[in-house]
């Protein structure tokens, strides 16, 4: 499992690199976005394609590759495999098949965003991304908000202001937010301010870019209530 850059070629580790000159295949979301990476460190693999569409038997093949002594990297078009991208079935079966899965740590939007969020960071619930569903989106907004917890969302550009109202109407218009936008990238933003501020700032805007959605606790007092 290696993580790829977000945006910034300069992100990857040494390890990483030294992983993917080492692997016999690497497995990917979108070729034509990994070849570009691999260019750009000068390393020629195979790459199969394995991605959120995928049916069972792409992983059923990498397994088997797995089980005849390959090594087989996986990775995403940007930050961790398997974390709201493909990945979590290959590593079930690949455990199920006895098979060692090795993990480097690396580049992750939802903590890049959150650590320089404002928000609280000691508790925090990772949706990733919500249903397209408005009623199930809803309910699952309910279900995270109701931990007085920092919620992390992945969200497309497109949906950003209707989850945001989502949000409003369920908490109110002083509910702390934040909306991180092309993280590592040349036009990296960070909108900051009670989700009716951040709302005023969108409005008649053209978002572009990957989200990360934060939301802090509506509660007052967000910390457990204690006796001396």
């Amino acid at each position: 499992m290696v993580p790829t850059p977000l945006g910034n070629l300069g992100d990857i580790t040494r390890r990483a690199v030294e992983t993917l000159g080492l692997v016999d295949a690497v497995a990917c979301e979108d070729t034509r976005r990994t070849l570009g990476l691999l260019n750009h460190l000068g390393i020629s693999k195979p790459l199969w394609s394995y991605h959120a569409h995928s049916d069972s038997r792409k992983a059923q093949h990498i397994v088997r590759a797995l089980e005849e002594g390959k090594k087989v990297a996986l990775v995403c078009d940007a930050g961790t495999p398997g974390l709201s991208d493909p990945g979590t079935e290959l590593v079930q079966e690949a455990l199920q098949a006895g098979i060692t899965v090795v993990s480097l740590p690396g580049p992750c939007a939802a903590i890049t965003a959150l650590v320089a969020s404002g928000l609280p960071t000691d508790r925090f619930f990772f949706i990733g991304f919500l249903p397209r569903r408005p009623s199930r989106a809803k309910r699952m907004l309910e279900k995270a908000l109701a931990l007085e917890s920092t919620v992390v969302v992945y969200e497309s550009p497109f949906r950003t202001v209707d989850t945001l109202e989502l949000v409003q109407g369920l908490t109110g218009p002083e509910t702390p937010v934040v909306v991180a936008r092309e993280l590592t990238k040349v036009f990296e933003e960070f909108m900051r301010g009670s989700v009716a501020e951040v709302l005023e700032k969108l409005k008649g805007k053209t978002i572009k870019g990957e989200i990360v959605l934060l939301i802090g606790s509506s509660s007052k007092d967000g910390n457990d209530n204690e006796t001396a």
